[in-house]
C-alpha cells in the first residue's frame, strides 16, 4: 500500500542527502518532487503547501552534529506530514457512541458522498462494527433516487444485523431520514444511520436534498465517504461536499488497494477534518480506525 509516496519521498530525500541544503538546491530537488507528489493523486495546492512548509524547516538550517542530512530531511518531513493530521484531529465515533448510551436521544450519523464510492457498504460495516460492540443500529435508506439502492441497502441492513427503516422509491429522503430517527427514539436504538443519495439531476439538487436532511436530523456527526482509487476525483469531490455541505470526518474505500497514498492526505489537508476509518475489502469485517501516525511512518519507511 501507499508505495507510489513512499518512492517519492524516498528519492527526495536521496536527492538531498549529499548536499548542501541551499534555497537553489532544494528547489531544484522540490520542483521533481512537486510534478511525482501530484503524480500520486496529492492535489497540487495540497503539493505546493507541503513543499513550503518542508522549506521554511530545513534551507538554511543546520544539521545536529552526528545526524546524517538525509535523516534530517527525513525526521522534518515526517514533521510536515504529522502536523497535517493533527491539526484536523481525531475522533472516536464508537467512543461518543457509547457515551449516549441509554440515553433518550439516539447518536446519528449521516453519510455523504458520491455514488459508486462505496457509502452503503461502508455503512453497514460501520453497522457491523456497532452491532458487534452491543449497539443497536438503525439504517435510514434515505437514497430514494437510484435504481437498486433500496435492494442493497436491506441487504446490508439484513448482513450487519440493523434495523432498516425504509419509505420505498420516490420517497422524501428527508423523511426516511425523520422516521428513522423517531423510530429510533421510540424503540430505545442507540444509533441511526442515514444512507443518502449520490448523484441527482443536477448537483444543485443533490446539495438542497443534503442541506434538507441535515436540517431535519440534526446529526451528531456528517461522514464523508470516499474511494481512494478515484484519485483526484474523490479529493475533489470531498471539496465539493465540504465547501457546499460540510462534513465533520471521512473513510477512505479500497485503502487496501491504493498503490499510491495521495488521497488521504489530500481530503485531510484540504478538509481540515480527520479520517476515521478506512476500507480494506469487501466483509463486514474490513473497516478499521485509521492511525495517521502509521500511515505517515509506511510512507517514510
Amino acid at each position: 500500500m501507499q508505495q507510489g509516496l513512499s518512492r517519492v519521498f524516498r528519492e527526495f530525500v536521496r536527492s538531498l542527502a549529499y548536499k548542501e541544503i541551499t534555497p537553489e538546491s532544494f528547489d531544484d530537488a522540490s520542483s521533481k518532487l512537486l510534478l511525482e507528489l501530484v503524480e500520486n493523486n496529492v492535489a497540487l495546492e495540497v503539493a505546493e503547501g507541503l513543499i513550503a512548509q518542508l522549506r521554511e524547516r530545513v534551507v538554511g538550517r543546520s544539521v545536529k552534529r552526528g545526524s546524517s542530512i538525509a535523516e534530517f530531511i527525513r525526521e522534518e518531513l515526517k514533521a510536515v506530514l504529522l502536523n497535517v493530521f493533527e491539526r484536523a484531529g481525531v475522533f472516536d465515533l464508537e467512543r461518543e457512541v457509547s457515551v449516549r448510551k441509554g440515553g433518550a436521544e439516539p447518536y446519528k450519523v449521516v453519510f455523504l458522498g458520491p455514488n459508486g464510492h462505496g457509502k452503503t457498504t461502508t455503512i453497514g460495516k460501520l453497522a457491523y462494527r456497532l452491532r458487534l460492540k452491543g449497539y443497536r443500529v438503525v439504517i435510514a435508506a434515505a437514497d430514494t433516487f437510484r435504481a437498486g439502492a433500496i435492494e442493497q441497502v436491506s441487504q446490508i441492513a439484513n448482513m450487519s444485523g440493523a434495523f432498516l427503516v425504509n419509505l420505498g422509491y420516490g420517497a422524501d429522503p428527508a423523511a426516511v431520514a425523520y422516521e428513522a430517527v423517531e423510530r429510533a427514539r421510540r424503540q430505545g436504538f442507540d444509533v441511526v444511520l442515514v444512507d443518502t443519495a449520490g448523484r441527482m439531476h443536477t448537483r444543485k439538487n443533490l446539495m438542497d436534498e443534503m442541506r434538507k436532511i441535515i436540517r431535519v436530523v440534526e446529526p451528531d456527526f456528517r461522514v464523508f465517504v470516499g474511494d481512494a482509487l478515484t484519485g483526484n476525483d474523490a479529493v475533489e469531490m470531498a471539496r465539493t461536499f465540504f465547501e457546499e455541505v460540510g462534513f465533520d470526518g471521512s473513510i477512505v474505500t479500497k485503502f487496501d488497494a491504493d498503490t499510491k497514498g495521495g488521497v488521504v492526505l489530500s481530503i485531510v489537508y484540504t478538509t481540515g477534518r480527520p479520517i476515521l476509518y478506512v476500507g480494506t475489502g469487501q466483509r463486514l469485517e474490513d473497516l478499521h480506525p485509521f492511525d495517521y501516525r502509521n500511515f505517515v511512518d509506511s510512507l517514510l519507511d
